[in-house]
């Protein structure tokens, strides 16, 4: 084992929730100039980058309105960014927003790949953690794991056994609101991990941790991105207004 894995195997080894969010919020600066809730995005706007999560379901369990609506824009993103403990889950989807903004910046050099080109198969030896469209019909025999499953696809309870085996895995980002991304990780001893979506932090410290690759976005027409998500957009209504990004931890490709 190379020094470089033998350090990202010990991190894995450590890994929680918090270590993971510590990691994530070290160095957070600056003050958020808005803050969107949207039905299906959560933006922050700081002043070096906008950075965006997934809105939690209307029907979640704890869900409710927010307890401070009209204070949030102004605030340090740091302070947004310590909500991430909050019992109001659109308060968490704000505090990863928060540090998305820090770490996705408008400037930030990365390859334009989607991060959906980088899946290889090996048949359930690849896993999937959420459902892409067309996903499983491009790469047949994968394993696709889901909440509520549908016909041929896997129930979370099957990941720790699927995990183990696998040799390729590609989840959400919304696994950081919810709070398993750190338990999946961990369980990817072996595996080539990508995260993928608009709400992916390109955060280098999450490299420490396991993940091989991050692929999100990043803004770039600030104004009508906030005019789409505070209007309901899906990911490919926010496309017009940003670009794909993809960083690659070294030595791994």
């Amino acid at each position: 084992m190379t020094e470089a894995a033998s350090s990202s195997a010990n991190a894995r080894a450590a890994l929680t929730p918090r270590a993971l969010y510590e990691a994530l919020a070290s160095g957070v600066s600056g003050a958020a100039q808005r803050v969107v809730v949207g039905l299906n995005w959560t933006l922050v706007v700081g002043p070096n980058g906008a950075g965006m999560a997934h809105t939690p379901a209307r029907g979640s369990a704890g869900c409710r309105s927010l307890p401070r609506p009209g204070t949030y824009a102004g605030q340090a993103l740091a302070a947004l960014a310590a909500l991430w403990e909050s019992d109001n889950v659109f308060e968490r989807a704000i505090a990863f927003a928060a540090l998305n903004a820090h770490w996705n910046r408008f400037d930030l050099a990365a390859s334009a790949v989607n991060g959906l080109d980088l899946i290889e198969n090996h048949g359930s030896r690849s896993v999937v953690i959420g459902r892409f469209p067309g996903l499983a019909e491009r790469f047949p025999g994968i394993a696709v794991v889901e909440r509520e499953p549908r016909a041929g696809e896997y129930p979370e309870s099957e990941l720790p056994r699927l995990l183990e085996n696998a040799r390729f895995v590609a989840m959400t980002a919304s696994s950081l609101v919810n709070g398993s991304m750190a338990g999946i990780l961990a369980l990817c001893a072996a595996a080539f991990v990508v995260v993928i979506g608009p709400s992916t932090p390109l955060a280098p410290p999450l490299f420490e941790f396991g993940a091989g690759a991050l692929s999100g976005f990043i803004a770039r027409d600030v104004d009508r991105l906030a005019q789409a998500v505070s209007e309901g957009a899906a990911v490919a209504a926010l496309r017009p207004f940003g670009r794909y990004a993809t960083l690659l931890r070294e030595n791994t490709r």
